[in-house]
């Protein structure tokens, strides 16, 4: 199982720094959906629904979150984060 991690961490990483910004930034409308859809009435959608749709948004945003981070690597989320903090100014 180990084994198949690090492959997995290793193919992330080879990928490039748009598709890991890409990547990160597809986990925003997970989370958004996450919370948007407990808005959404009890008459339309039931409480279990509700829970089993926040999990599954939730972890999505999580697994693209993390993946993101994954391919950019340390390098490349320190050129996002400065270019948002130049982008700001």
């Amino acid at each position: 199982m180990k084994d198949k991690l690090l492959y997995i961490k290793s193919w992330l990483q080879a990928l490039s720094f748009k598709t890991g910004v890409v990547v990160l930034a597809l986990c925003i409308p997970f989370y958004i959906l996450s919370f948007a859809q407990m808005a959404i009435p009890s008459e339309y959608l039931s409480l279990e629904a509700k829970g089993i749709l926040w999990i599954i948004l939730f972890g999505l945003a999580k697994t693209f979150q993390y993946g993101g981070i994954t391919i950019l690597g340390v390098e490349g989320y320190k050129r996002v984060k400065n270019w948002i903090k130049n982008k700001n100014v």
